[in-house]
């Protein structure tokens, strides 16, 4: 696939797949067999499409740029993830999904970074320059690591961050 700058800009989805993976990496209980594959088929399709995309953002900057060294890196590792055999059982195949739910999480990061976007960490959209914003620091549902980032201001009236 061959995903050019303006179309991976106008790509419906990046900020609904991201909510996507981060809604099932958050989930306490197995979900049904066939909901999982079809996770699965979800973000292997978006991760399949974004790749591209994160890789001419990356290939625009120096050789030696770090950020596009990581995101490379980030490449290799959702590629991986795409060519995994289904796993055995729920669990296995549970597992695999959050694991490609990850390399999704990772490459919208990634592909936000590259192209220099701020998001709201309440809405998920970008905070634009010009725009009104806070910092915001909240705990990691997974491990108790501080996860720093900004909020709209607008965003910080209506309530708790998503995240």
């Amino acid at each position: 696939m061959n995903t050019t700058q303006d179309e991976t800009d106008a790509m419906p989805g990046i900020v609904s797949m991201r909510a996507a993976a981060t809604w099932f990496l958050d989930q306490r209980t197995l979900p049904r067999h066939e909901s999982a594959k079809k996770y699965h088929r979800d973000l292997a399709a978006f991760v399949e499409h974004l790749i591209p995309a994160v890789e001419q953002l990356a290939a625009a900057l120096p050789k030696d740029d770090v950020p596009a060294q990581v995101a490379m890196a980030g490449v290799g590792e959702a590629r991986r993830r795409l060519h995994e055999p289904e796993a055995a059982g729920l669990l296995g195949e549970v597992e695999r999904v959050k694991r490609l739910a990850r390399s999704v999480v990772a490459l919208c990061d990634h592909h936000d970074a590259l192209k220099g976007s701020t998001m709201c960490l309440a809405c998920d959209k970008p905070i634009e320059d010009g725009q009104g914003s806070l910092e915001y620091e909240h705990v990691s549902p997974s491990g108790g690591a501080k996860l720093p980032g900004r909020i709209h201001a607008a965003c910080a009236s209506t309530g708790r961050p998503r995240r």
